[in-house]
């Protein structure tokens, strides 16, 4: 916690208590953001499946399987994830601390999404080429979908930055504002 009211305006996540839950909410994001890709993309539009583009497209029941399973071992790795951040948020809220705004959750959710969409974008669909957003779409368009998912991968991560900067602010602002009064400070109580 920050040592003063004053302390409150430069401290650091961890002085305020939501290093625990941005986190959490990162983490949360991560996972819910592969569970959307592999259960909207993968499984509901069927537009590419883990490896279709490394030699194993989806056209016999043999690499339809192995497709399968690959799947299947990405979303364990989201669904790991995402039990994470629920166990952090689930940790930070015994934490001594000022109600979390709202907009803590949001915005890290969005910035875990959009980190995953950028990440995931990056390597599988540029670097590694394992397969590419949209391949039911002819090849020479799939540069256009993949760059369009790692465009809403960065939007998501400013747009989650910049809610989670104005959540520290708000947290800084109210623990500024009441000073040492019981029940923002010091107590396990959310109410403001």
């Amino acid at each position: 916690m920050a040592t003063s009211v004053r302390d409150a305006e430069h401290a650091t996540t961890d002085q305020l208590g939501l290093t625990t839950p941005i986190a959490g909410a990162v983490l949360l994001g991560l996972g819910l953001g592969g569970f959307f890709d592999g259960i909207v993309l993968h499984q509901l539009l069927q537009w590419h499946h883990m490896g279709t583009s490394a030699g194993f497209p989806p056209d016999s029941v043999e690499n339809l399987k192995l497709n399968t399973l690959w799947d299947g071992f990405f979303h364990a790795a989201t669904w790991i994830m995402t039990v994470a951040g629920v166990f952090l948020l689930e940790r930070g809220s015994h934490r001594r601390h000022v109600r979390w705004p709202a907009t803590l959750l949001v915005g890290g959710m969005l910035l875990g999404w959009g980190l995953f969409n950028t990440v995931e974008g990056l390597v599988d669909h540029h670097l590694l080429g394992i397969h590419h957003v949209n391949e039911t779409v002819p090849p020479d368009q799939w540069l256009l979908w993949d760059v369009g998912f790692l465009l809403w991968g960065v939007a998501m991560v400013v747009a989650g930055w910049l809610l989670t900067r104005c959540s520290l602010d708000e947290v800084a602002a109210r623990l500024r504002d009441a000073g040492d009064q019981p029940g923002l400070r010091g107590t396990n109580r959310r109410a403001a």
